[in-house]
């Protein structure tokens, strides 16, 4: 299936020891792609996994910490969360937050607290809600050894590629590209009517509309995306993006970087729900 909407896909809290965070989910081949929803004043305890992480705000502030580095960011910043990096994500007192969670599929979704060792064994979420329901909540019983969490020595991981999301798309073709290490970012503004040519995609691609209208096209299942829709484009699929004829369009895409699709591809698939060896 190509075309979803985040309600659509709500899931159980990936970490309920950790965060208060309420999860929507559309998982790829590479990529979990998740809208993370926290209540006001609420958030994680800082905590780190083997994964990268990327982070878009698109509603409310976000109280952010990466390694050493903290700052209040609104929507149209981006963060990098490099593997094994400590971070902790809290919506701000005065409102609730949202922001774009997109996790690479080499670990699961379930986070190690910042004073555990990463386990021998990769957590699920329903063992995590499941420790959590009986009492005995994951994280009470750490892993033993040291921990692996990043704290110095980390770069700035923090980028604003966008103003405000209020302001107008732009009257010209805008592409912001930041690549991590496993997957890259951007914001993408098209002028009206603008067409991309017909291909095949070399990875993992998710778009995620934040203004205007797009015809989209994969693998011949055409649709008139707009705010909220996500595109899914597996590896291999033929696509085609044609922004609306009345105005531009605007919309945050990420696709999986061939060291990322090289260490899946050649490692036991890790599923949201499993309790899979590392």
């Amino acid at each position: 299936m190509s075309f979803h909407r985040f309600e659509d896909n709500a899931v159980k809290g990936f970490a309920p020891h950790l965060s208060s965070s309420q999860n929507h989910l559309i998982e790829g081949d590479y990529i979990y792609f998740n809208l993370n929803c926290k209540p006001a004043g609420t958030g994680s305890e800082p905590h780190y996994h083997p994964n990268e992480l990327l982070v878009f705000c698109v509603a409310g502030r976000i109280n952010a910490l990466v390694g050493k580095e903290r700052h209040v960011i609104s929507p149209g910043t981006f963060i990098v969360v490099p593997p094994n990096a400590r971070h902790s994500f809290k919506a701000t007192e005065e409102a609730d937050c949202a922001y774009l969670y997109i996790k690479d599929h080499s670990w699961g979704l379930v986070g190690v607290a910042e004073d555990e060792a990463v386990p021998d064994e990769i957590m699920s979420v329903e063992k995590a809600h499941e420790l959590k329901d009986s009492g005995e909540w994951a994280g009470d019983k750490k892993s033993s050894g040291e921990s692996g969490a990043i704290i110095e020595g980390l770069g700035s991981c923090f980028y604003e590629v966008l103003g405000s999301l209020e302001q107008p798309v732009g009257q010209c073709e805008r592409r912001v590209v930041i690549n991590g290490e496993r997957i890259a970012f951007g914001l993408y503004e098209l002028p009206k009517g603008f067409e991309e040519a017909s291909k095949q995609s070399e990875h993992e691609i998710f778009i995620y509309m934040l203004d205007g209208t797009m015809n989209a096209k994969v693998d011949g299942e055409s649709r008139e995306v707009a705010y909220g829709d996500i595109v899914k484009i597996a590896k291999g699929a033929d696509y085609v993006l044609q922004a609306g004829d009345k105005e531009g369009t605007r919309f945050a895409i990420v696709r999986s970087l061939p060291s990322l699709e090289e260490m899946v591809d050649n490692a036991p698939k890790v599923e949201a729900g499993a309790h899979n060896p590392r």
